[in-house]
């Protein structure tokens, strides 16, 4: 029974200040999925982690010990990694929407798809990431003699959520697809532009494929430390590193050496304070939890146009569910999951851009990180509904 237990996925549910202060013990042998570190577990929350091979037997037996209720989400880490891949017999250089692209796959994906309608779609380079690789904007849209309103839409800011990158690539795809025939996103890229990062965190995506699946930072070097990397999602200047982010380079809520240390953070800001006049809506994709929040994280304070933000998420969270079922939890971040400093919407948010929303995509934690590759379309399909609910209002609100 031992070896069954070496990549177990607990959940567990504290219900004592005992309970969170052993957590907190053990916190420095688990990897964190739900919540993103250690400083954020409270009583009543559900908390995911997995445990390192090293460290099974001595977690097990401490948890067992506590009478903390316990749960396992996923038996066997090694072969959920394996099995969400199903598609390996597809030829693994050929791009498709339904299976999760390496970086290689995605980039020439983007020269193509760029290239193919130059009507509806352009690319740009706003920089390069710390490894060096070209972090390319496509721009969808109706062209224009003047500038547009605009939304702005990033995928993969935490490396491990690869759901969160296969949306991007879906949404552009559909953008391109149904323009002509689908009257919203026809009316939509004639009015506005839609900007999108497929992938924001590139090295780190490339290093999940590569090396470590669970990887969540970049991979910046660390002066001081020989811990590699920041939390891209807490290094942007909205209360930054005051709450649920860690000042520790080796924790995976690490804040960064300061606000924008991170090449592509600081890359990003500088193309939505170029853009701040045309950018009207800010739309970042992560996985996993089935929310849908908007600011504030940083603060309980709520934002100043709360009621309308609210509205929209829980108008859209509507027609979300209305394709497969899928429940989301509308509100603002530090209410409804838990308070983060340093993240991207709060920071567009603060910035002027009014719509200003995060999406943590399927599913609720069966699978957490390791959402199976049939998982996509449907995900895809309903979370499309989501964005075009949201797109929809910017333009008929447009400030």
């Amino acid at each position: 029974t031992q070896y069954v237990l070496l990549l177990f996925v607990f959940r567990l549910m504290p219900t004592t200040d005992d309970h969170v202060l052993l957590i907190k013990e053990l916190a420095n042998n688990l990897d964190f999925w739900r919540p993103d570190s250690v400083d954020l577990v409270t009583i009543d929350m559900a908390v995911d982690f997995h445990v390192p091979l090293a460290h099974t037997d001595i977690v097990y037996t401490m948890l067992q010990q506590s009478g903390m209720k316990m749960g396992v989400l996923i038996e066997d880490l090694q072969a959920e990694m394996e099995e969400h891949l199903d598609s390996r017999d597809i030829n693994p250089r050929a791009h498709s929407y339904t299976k999760y692209n390496t970086w290689d796959t995605i980039q020439a994906w983007i020269a193509s798809i760029s290239s193919s309608n130059p009507e509806l779609i352009s690319r740009q380079v706003i920089g390069n990431t710390y490894e060096g690789r070209p972090m390319n904007v496509l721009k969808i849209g109706r062209k224009s003699s003047s500038t547009k309103p605009s939304i702005f839409m990033d995928c993969g800011i935490h490396a491990r959520e690869w759901i969160s990158t296969a949306f991007c690539q879906w949404f552009v795809k559909e953008a391109l697809s149904t323009y002509g025939t689908d009257s919203e996103m026809t009316s939509l890229l004639n009015q506005m532009d839609v900007y999108v990062l497929p992938i924001f965190n590139i090295d780190g995506y490339d290093y999940t494929h590569k090396t470590n699946r669970m990887w969540r930072k970049t991979r910046s070097a660390q002066s001081g430390s020989s811990c590699i990397g920041a939390d891209p999602n807490r290094n942007w200047n909205a209360g930054w590193c005051t709450t649920g982010a860690s000042p520790n380079p080796c924790s995976d809520t690490f804040c960064g050496s300061a606000p924008e240390s991170e090449i592509e953070v600081k890359n990003v800001a500088d193309f939505i304070r170029r853009n701040k006049s045309s950018i009207k809506a800010y739309l970042t994709i992560h996985s996993y939890s089935q929310l849908l929040l908007f600011p504030y994280s940083y603060t309980f304070a709520l934002a100043e146009h709360h009621n309308e933000l609210m509205a929209v998420a829980k108008g859209a969270s509507n027609v979300l569910r209305s394709l497969y079922g899928t429940e989301y939890t509308s509100g603002p971040g530090a209410a409804t999951i838990y308070p983060a400093a340093g993240g991207s919407d709060d920071w567009a948010y603060d910035l002027g851009v009014k719509y200003s929303f995060t999406f943590e995509l399927r599913d609720t934690g069966r699978y957490g990180f390791l959402l199976p590759e049939s998982q996509i379309k449907p995900t895809c399909e309903e979370t499309m509904l989501a964005v075009k609910y949201i797109a929809s209002h910017v333009q008929k609100n447009l400030y």
